[in-house]
């Protein structure tokens, strides 16, 4: 019997797609990468889930986990060779349950993240993680590849945020790891190891993550600054004066925000004059467990003395709710801005805080040197040092003669992070798109033990083949 046959007697032919039906799970979000597989499973349980699994390893069938199919490095994608099985598991969706008292929640992985946000404030809770994409995709892929977003600052990455797992191993067997608790010391920590494996050491079907205390008040703020080494400032600044409810603080160039208003009308940048045409702009928020007026007091206090230090050309704090979103849309229509002006090259990067103005002054240098005209697309969490640095083609440059020079643009990029002392791959993970980067910025011993887990933990090497790793 087929594999085929096998699957649609265990889950039902309706959760078995091919043809027509599989094609949305075959293409990543960024049309990138189109890959083609046996079929598209939709498992509604753990147990579904192991048992493919384990047909799979019998049947020596490749497998992919796909989640919401928002990957930015086509790591929820398969191949062109049509030999895989791809597992969607957007059906396991439910909250199984939330615990005020211990201050978690435990959600199935196809669970929307927007859903998690939802489900923890209607208890009362916040659950902070937060991305452009939260309306579509899913914990389990946050999970895979230890998403970060625009909270790290306060409340860290997806991994900072989970305190257990339940994880079907690559032979199909069920690690029922969903502890609620802050210690536990007993050994290796299997939880750390799955998150960020990006589904190639087995598939995350659940998670227990923390959750907070809803804030009492929050301020935004807008700040128009005339360098990156002046943001840094402001961001030392805010945090000394902040502390821990420093919640956000996100950098983003002028003509990248100037390019969102310019294509979008409806939208507009909160000054005027000057000020609206500033080299950079920040965004910051504050989280206070006091009261509006203490959340008020703080941010005047702050911000008012770096404008009387000529460290903020101008500033607008929001006023309500209305305000703040404005801001922050401002700030999650970049990339539909980016869309709208075509392909680039994208990095996403990590860099010591201290090194950021640096680094982007001389990569700016050196693409100008190697690509003479190209712009400069650079935005990011300023306040964990990750950088969303992106390459738009010249003017006299069409679009694919920017794609068939993409491979030196992140050579070049890439190599300056590494100068730096910083990383390819800050929130997005490696997917296919970097894996063959790796050995030139990872050292032969990192890889040699990265391959040895691989080996050890997916035998066959069936789990999500050709990400991460090189075969």
């Amino acid at each position: 019997m087929s594999i085929i046959k096998e699957l649609e007697g265990f889950l039902g032919a309706g959760q078995v797609l091919t043809g027509e039906a599989a094609a949305p799970f075959l293409v990543d979000w960024r049309n990138r990468y189109q890959g083609s597989a046996l079929a598209v499973v939709r498992p509604g349980s753990t147990e579904e889930v192991a048992g493919v699994v384990r047909l799979c390893v019998q049947h020596n069938v490749p497998l992919v986990p796909q989640g919401g199919n928002t990957s930015l490095c086509g790591a929820a994608t398969p191949d062109e060779s049509g030999k895989s099985i791809v597992m969607s598991l957007q059906r396991m969706n439910k909250v199984r349950s939330i615990d005020t008292d211990n201050d978690t929640m435990t959600v199935e992985a196809g669970c929307v993240l927007q859903s998690l946000q939802e489900a923890a404030r209607e208890a009362g809770r916040l659950f902070p993680l937060s991305l452009a994409a939260e309306g579509s995709c899913t914990i389990g892929g946050n999970l895979s590849t230890n998403a970060g977003g625009t909270q790290v600052l306060r409340y860290g990455n997806t991994r900072d945020l989970t305190l257990g797992l339940e994880v079907v191993t690559a032979e199909g067997e069920i690690w029922h790891g969903l502890r609620g608790l802050r210690k536990d010391n007993t050994g290796y920590d299997l939880r750390d190891l799955y998150i960020g494996s990006e589904g190639t050491l087995g598939i995350i079907t659940a998670a227990t993550m923390k959750l907070y205390p809803l804030p009492v008040a929050q301020r935004t703020a807008m700040l128009a600054l005339n360098s990156l080494e002046d943001a840094i400032e402001v961001l030392s600044r805010a945090r000394a004066g902040f502390g821990a409810s420093l919640t956000g603080f996100e950098v983003m160039g002028g003509s990248v925000l100037q390019a969102v208003v310019r294509l979008f009308p409806q939208q507009r940048l909160p000054f005027e004059g000057e000020s609206a045409n500033s080299a950079w702009f920040a965004l910051l928020e504050l989280s206070d467990s006091e009261s509006a007026d203490h959340a008020q007091q703080r941010f005047e206090e702050v911000l008012g003395k770096a404008i009387e230090d000529g460290l903020v050309m101008d500033a607008a704090i929001a006023e309500n709710i209305a305000q703040s979103k404005a801001m922050w849309h401002l700030r999650e229509s970049i990339p539909l801005a980016e869309a709208e002006i075509g392909k680039s090259v994208k990095h996403d990067v990590s860099i010591p805080i201290s090194l950021i103005a640096k680094f982007v002054e001389t990569t700016n240098a050196a693409l100008q040197v190697k690509f003479p005209g190209v712009h400069h697309v650079v935005f990011g969490h300023l306040g964990d040092g990750n950088l969303h640095y992106n390459v738009v083609r010249a003017d006299n440059m069409t679009e694919q003669g920017l794609m068939d020079k993409q491979y030196e643009v992140y050579e070049l990029v890439h190599d300056s992070v590494h100068a730096f002392g910083g990383s390819i791959s800050a929130e997005h993970g490696v997917g296919q798109l970097k894996r063959d980067q790796l050995p030139r910025y990872k050292t032969e011993l990192e890889l040699k033990l990265m391959k040895r887990i691989k080996d050890a933990l997916d035998p066959k090497g069936l789990m999500n083949p050709g990400k991460v790793l090189q075969a």
